[in-house]
């Protein structure tokens, strides 16, 4: 548990660390071209080396991260501040109308492939970011719901519920008051693998040239243009791949390490 918490940890922190640090430094201009410079592998100047125009990579992996981490950030926040009041509503209405158009609606939306809905609904929208971010954060919301409502129901029978009851406490309030905290941990650890979802699915809609456009530099897309010269430049495709594989790797397993942490169950064995 703790050696993922810490590894999870070290991870995001890296790639939090490089997206921010992009706002006040980079290497290179991550846009600039220098095409006698092309096609470099790593040398002391160029650390992570150039692409078919001359970019730095370092560079355009450091704006990518901030890129990426937008994206999923703020896709996550829809998720949860459209799912997580619906399953709060679902559980407090449990088996009524309510409940059953809420949970209903989620089943409609499971019924097809997330990352091919993205990529329906951004092709209608148009590329970029934003709606990356809105085809993104369409999909969250179920799954927070689903998990917000499993969660609530079953806090609804136990007794300092039915006491806040016999208080004269309505249902929207003790769903705020004493539901929302009870699952709130549960929430956090759902957020940081919706988070690292949300990392790949805009990698995904960036591959196919539907996520962040140029001259922002996206993770995903600088796979797709790495595809037909990784024969004699592989480090062009092994850096962005790198890149994802470490950051949802450190999510799962800060996710992971979390769940275990926040375990009460966990917690009263370690102790």
């Amino acid at each position: 548990m703790t050696r993922n918490l810490i590894l999870g940890g070290v991870l995001s922190s890296l790639v939090l660390l490089a997206a921010l640090v992009s706002f006040l430094w980079t290497p290179f201009d991550h846009a600039a071209m220098n095409i006698p410079a092309k096609l470099q592998t790593p040398n002391a100047q160029h650390w992570l080396g150039t692409d078919h125009f001359g970019r730095d990579l370092m560079s355009m992996i450091m704006v990518g991260a901030r890129t990426s981490i937008a994206v999923a950030l703020v896709a996550v926040g829809i998720g949860m501040g459209a799912g997580v009041p619906l399953g709060l509503a679902a559980a407090a209405r449990n088996g009524t109308w309510l409940d059953e158009g809420i949970m209903r609606g989620n089943d409609l939306v499971f019924a097809f492939p997330s990352l091919v809905i993205a990529i329906l609904i951004t092709a209608v929208l148009g590329a970029g970011a934003v709606n990356a971010i809105i085809a993104i954060g369409i999909f969250n919301i179920p799954v927070f719901a689903r998990i917000t409502r499993a969660a609530a129901l079953s806090l609804w029978e136990r007794e300092f519920i039915l006491a806040a009851r016999v208080a004269g406490k309505g249902a929207a309030r003790i769903s705020a008051e004493h539901i929302l905290p009870n699952v709130m941990n549960l929430l956090i650890v759902q957020g940081t693998i919706q988070f690292s979802l949300g990392i790949l699915a805009e990698a995904g809609l960036s591959y196919v040239g539907l996520g962040a456009q140029p001259p922002t530099p996206s993770w995903g897309r600088m796979l797709a243009d790495a595809q037909t010269m990784v024969s004699f430049a592989p480090h062009l495709a092994l850096v962005p791949g790198m890149a994802i594989i470490l950051t949802v790797l450190g999510l799962n397993l800060l996710g992971d390490g979390l769940r275990d942490f926040l375990d009460p169950k966990l917690r009263l064995a370690r102790a």
